[in-house]
């Protein structure tokens, strides 16, 4: 089978981003042939501050963001919650410390070109959305870059830099050609796009199909909704 390249366009803070990885790998694991995967940045808050108050919770902020009663926002909370468990993950959001990306971002293309890009994906996530870690915090970023096998020292240097900033904003500009929306957005091939956090076997029949060239372009809608834009989580 042929092997692929396949573009992934998410944000940190993006819990159906998270249960898309999960699934995407599913689909890895059966495809008969190597797909790569490179991680691209976007940001569903680029005005975001480097963090929040604790002193309103989570489930407050998304009842005040949706105009929704503070019931009917835990509710969204733990239908989202349900569904990362039945991917394995363990979501805490009454721990999130919300916080701007872009160094975050910043570290993963970094942990690209020092071949860890995957492993701190993952590290990041986790730390997130399971853990209660601040994504914008430079410590942070720096301990858990060293924890998958960056250097630490390297690794807060460039964050004290403007390092890879162009790289980021270069990939939110890309997205945004694309006409993305909503992440998580998969391009196989350069040519086939998905978007939302898909079953994995909708991954793997778009990875068959792009192997054969038996389309052009495939830009499949999520029929669960299953994206996250700067509107929101659906």
């Amino acid at each position: 089978m042929t092997d692929l390249q396949l573009d992934v366009w998410s944000d940190i803070a993006c819990p159906w981003c998270y249960v898309g990885k999960r699934r995407l790998e599913a689909a890895i694991a059966d495809y008969d042939g190597e797909v790569t995967v490179h991680w691209r940045s976007f940001q569903l808050d680029p005005s975001a501050r480097a963090e929040y108050s604790a002193d309103v919770s989570y489930v407050e902020r998304l009842a005040r963001k949706y105009g929704r009663s503070r019931a009917e926002a835990q509710g969204m909370i733990d239908g989202m919650t349900q569904t990362a468990a039945g991917e394995g993950l363990d979501f805490h959001f009454e721990k999130i410390r919300a916080g701007n990306t872009f160094d975050a971002h910043r570290a993963l293309h970094f942990a690209h070109a020092h071949g860890k890009q995957g492993a701190l994906k993952e590290r990041l996530f986790a730390a997130y959305l399971e853990e209660g870690a601040l994504m914008s915090d430079v410590d942070t970023l720096v301990r858990l870059g060293s924890e998958v096998g960056l250097d630490d020292e390297l690794l807060r240097a460039c964050l004290a830099s403007d390092q890879y900033a162009a790289e980021v904003r270069d990939d939110v500009a890309q997205a945004g050609a694309l006409g993305v929306r909503g992440v998580p957005f998969f391009v196989v091939e350069r040519r086939f796009g998905m978007s939302g956090a898909q079953p994995a076997d909708a991954f793997l029949d778009v990875f068959e199909r792009a192997a054969s060239e038996k389309i052009e372009l495939l830009t499949p809608a999520a029929d669960d909704g299953a994206v996250c834009g700067p509107d929101g989580c659906a």
